[in-house]
């Protein structure tokens, strides 16, 4: 209802995020292909959310996110 605000943030793209994943050298292909098949799942849901939020310059989705809570919450 009006007491709650989804928000959905998504990468640019599944292949910008298995980019990103690889280049963080913190998971083996298992669970990078693992997290692709959840966030693949995941993005089919981004529709229902109230708000989605396409990350492709963090600082840029970090202040737009604040926008929107700063904008619902006064």
């Amino acid at each position: 209802g009006e007491s709650a605000l989804s928000i959905f943030v998504s990468p640019p793209s599944v292949q910008e995020l298995e980019k990103r994943l690889q280049s963080r050298s913190t998971d083996d292909q298992e669970a990078i292909k693992t997290r692709i098949e959840k966030a693949e799942f995941e993005m089919k849901y981004a529709k229902d959310f109230d708000v989605v939020i396409i990350n492709d310059n963090l600082e840029k989705a970090k202040l737009e996110l604040e926008k929107i809570a700063r904008n619902f919450l006064d």
